[in-house]
């Protein structure tokens, strides 16, 4: 939780992680790459996992559709649009269970 407290403060990375949770419920792993699309992707890598850092680095900002990835496309569409004020993206402590889950490795996104 301090990681994502250190992060720009403006909601940006909860504001895609919601809009992700709503296309994409049971893919946790990519909503947290959501959450964290504004931190560094090393520093992602050692508590979340390698797909998480691994998203979180090809998210380039501005760019055209991967095409290779469609989850990195969905990311990115994700990352821009919650640069939208007014989304409701709940509170940080919401989160917390989804990260707990990421970080024991207990996810399964085809499930």
């Amino acid at each position: 939780m301090d990681l994502l407290r250190s992060g720009p403060g403006d909601g940006h990375g909860m504001r895609a992680a919601a809009l992700l949770r709503r296309s994409h419920p049971s893919d946790k792993e990519l909503q947290v790459a959501g959450l964290l699309i504004d931190q560094p992707a090393e520093v992602i890598r050692p508590l979340l996992g390698e797909r998480v850092a691994r998203l979180v680095r090809l998210h380039v900002p501005g760019a055209p559709p991967h095409g290779a990835d469609p989850d990195v496309d969905s990311l990115s569409h994700a990352a821009e649009a919650g640069r939208a004020a007014g989304l409701d993206a709940g509170v940080l402590e919401d989160w917390r269970p989804v990260l707990e889950l990421v970080a024991a490795g207990a996810c399964d996104r085809t499930a």
